[in-house]
C-alpha cells in the first residue's frame, strides 16, 4: 500500500467525507451522515466513479480520533471490495481549523487508513487477503500545507502507524514463534542495528542473579526459556533527562502453579502487550529521530507451571530491602515490574512509566475503551491529554493508602496480591508503588482492557489494538519539547 500525492493514476474509489446538516455534492439522506456509516454509490457506468462517503456526524463534534475511525473505516470497506486504490475528497475546512489544524488532519487520516489495512495474515492460508490498497491525496486539497509539509504530514503519519503495527505484530504472534528467548533475540536484531544512538543490554542467567532480579527468576523459574530483561538505551538527547518506560513482557501467562483453567486461553500470549507498546513507541521515536533521552526496560518471561515452578508461599527477596509472599503466581506482572522499576532508579531515570496487561478488574471497572493511569499527578494529566487526541485513552484512578493494608503478609513485607476481593487494579498500583524510588517520577498504566479488540471494528481488525505505542512515543516527544 502507498501514499501518492498528485499522482496522475485513475483510481477504482474516490471517498467523500459527509457531515450532518451541511449540504452535500450528492443526494445522501442524513442518517448516512452520521458519524461511523459508510454508503457506497456505485458508478452508473464505466466512465462514472465509483463513491464511497464516509459519514462523520457535526462538524461541531470533529476530533482527531473522529478522523482516523473515518480513514479506518474507508480503508477497510475499500479493502473488502478488493479495490486497489482510492481518492480522498478533502473536506477540510477553515471552520476546522481552530481546533485541527491541516496537518493534524492528514496525519490522523493516514494513520486511521493504514491501521485500518492492517490484518494479521501470517498463519492464514485461503482467507488471505492479497488486496494493496494505495491512497491519493491531492495537493490543492491543502491549501494551508506546502507540497514539503503534506509529504512530512503523510511520513509522520506512516511512521506512527507503523509503530502500532510493530505493537500488533508482536501482541498477536504465537507463543511457539515468540516466546522469552526469540523475543529478546528479535528485540536484539530490530534494536542494534537501528541507530548508532540505540544501545542494547540483554541481562540474563548470572547477571540477573547478581543485579537481584529475583522476580524475574522466581517467574521464569517455570519455563525452558530463560528470563531476560532487556535494555534499549536511546540517546537522542543525552543532556535531557532520562525516562524509562518499562513493558511487562510475559510472553505466555498460564499462571503459573495457580494454572489458568478456563476453555480457552489463546489470550495469554497477549500479556506481553505493555511490552510490545514500549517496543512500538521506540520504533515511533528512532522513525523520526526523535531529540529525546529514553531508556525501554523489558521484563521478558514466561509464566508456566511445572516441577521448577515457584510455588505459592514461597518469598522474593527484592534489592530495596522489601520481602514478597507469593500469595498467588497468577500476580507475576507485578513481581517483574519490580524488578523493573529498581533497574530504572539505578540508571538514573528521572521518570518512568511501566505499562502491563495488569488486572483484569481495570477492565471490569472501565471496560474496554480506556486503560487506567495511577500515579505522578503532572505525568498523568499529560499523558491524559495526549489520549485524549491520539485516541489512546487514560482514566486517573487514585492511590488509595489504606488499601495497602490488604497486602500485608503474616511472614513477608507484602503480599504479591490483596488478600481482598476489590480494588484489585488499585492495589495492584500500590504494590508496584512501593518498587518506585523516591528521586524518580512515576506513573503506571494499566492496559489489561485495552489490548485487544474483540470484534472488528473502524481501524482494526479483531484482535491486538496496538494501544500504547503512541501515547508513549507523544509523551517523550511532549516531554523533550519543552
Amino acid at each position: 500500500m502507498k501514499i501518492l500525492i498528485d499522482s496522475p493514476n485513475l483510481t477504482d474509489i474516490l471517498v467523500y467525507l459527509a457531515f450532518e446538516e451541511e449540504s452535500f455534492t450528492f443526494m445522501l439522506g442524513e442518517v448516512n451522515k452520521q458519524f461511523g456509516r459508510t454508503t457506497w454509490l456505485y458508478g452508473r457506468s464505466a466512465e462514472e466513479s465509483d463513491i464511497l462517503v464516509v459519514g462523520m456526524g457535526k462538524r461541531l463534534d470533529l476530533t482527531l480520533e473522529r478522523i482516523r475511525r473515518a480513514g479506518g473505516s474507508a480503508a477497510r470497506a475499500a479493502q473488502r471490495e478488493e479495490r486497489g486504490s482510492t481518492a480522498l475528497v478533502s473536506h477540510y475546512s477553515d471552520g476546522d481549523h481552530h481546533r485541527i489544524s491541516g496537518d493534524e488532519w492528514v496525519k490522523a487520516w493516514i494513520e486511521g487508513w493504514l491501521l485500518g489495512l492492517y490484518r494479521f495474515e501470517g498463519y492464514r492460508g485461503a482467507t488471505k487477503l492479497n488486496v494493496s490498497v494505495d491512497l491519493l491525496l491531492t495537493s490543492k486539497d491543502w491549501p494551508e500545507l506546502t507540497a514539503a509539509e503534506l509529504e512530512a504530514a503523510c511520513e509522520t503519519g506512516q511512521s506512527r502507524a507503523q509503530g502500532a503495527m510493530i505493537t500488533r505484530d508482536l501482541v498477536n504472534e504465537t507463543p511457539d514463534t515468540l516466546n522469552p528467548s526469540q523475543f529478546t533475540q528479535w528485540l536484539k536484531e530490530h534494536f542494534d542495528c537501528a541507530d548508532q544512538a540505540v544501545k542494547v543490554h540483554i541481562y540474563r542467567g548470572q547477571e540477573l542473579a547478581d543485579l537481584q532480579m529475583n522476580g524475574l527468576l522466581a517467574v521464569g523459574a517455570g519455563g525452558r526459556h530463560e528470563p531476560a530483561l532487556v535494555e534499549i538505551r536511546y540517546e537522542g538527547n543525552p543532556g535531557l533527562p532520562m525516562l524509562a518506560m518499562v513493558g511487562k513482557g510475559v510472553t505466555f501467562d498460564m499462571g503459573g502453579m495457580n494454572v489458568k483453567t478456563a476453555g480457552d486461553i489463546s489470550d495469554a500470549r497477549m500479556d506481553m502487550g505493555g511490552a510490545a507498546a514500549v517496543v512500538g513507541a521506540m520504533d515511533i521515536l528512532l522513525r523520526k529521530k526523535a531529540h529525546v533521552n529514553v531508556t525501554a526496560l523489558i521484563p521478558v518471561v514466561d509464566n508456566i507451571p511445572s516441577a521448577e515452578a515457584t510455588l505459592p508461599s514461597s518469598v522474593i527477596r527484592y534489592p530495596n530491602g522489601l520481602t514478597v509472599q507469593v500469595a498467588n503466581t497468577d500476580g507475576e506482572g507485578r513481581l517483574i515490574l519490580a524488578d523493573a522499576l529498581i533497574h530504572a532508579a539505578n540508571i538514573g531515570a528521572a521518570e518512568a512509566i511501566d505499562i502491563a496487561t495488569l488486572t483484569g478488574n481495570v477492565g471490569a471497572a472501565l471496560g474496554l475503551g480506556i486503560a487506567g493511569i495511577w500515579g505522578d499527578a503532572d505525568m498523568t494529566r499529560s499523558l491524559v491529554e495526549i489520549g485524549e487526541r491520539n485516541g489512546e485513552r487514560l482514566w486517573p484512578m487514585p492511590l488509595m493508602d489504606e488499601y495497602e493494608a490488604d497486602l500485608r503478609s503474616n511472614y513477608a513485607d507484602l503480599r504479591n496480591v490483596s488478600s481482598s476481593p476489590y480494588a484489585g487494579a488499585i492495589t495492584a498500583a500500590l504494590f508496584i508503588r512501593r518498587f518506585v524510588a523516591e528521586s524518580m517520577k512515576w506513573v503506571h498504566i494499566d492496559m489489561a482492557g485495552t489490548v485487544q479488540y474483540k470484534q472488528d471494528m473502524s481501524y482494526s481488525e479483531a484482535g491486538a489494538t496496538g494501544y500504547g505505542a503512541r501515547l508513549l512515543a507523544d509523551y517523550a516527544m511532549k516531554g523533550a519539547s519543552l
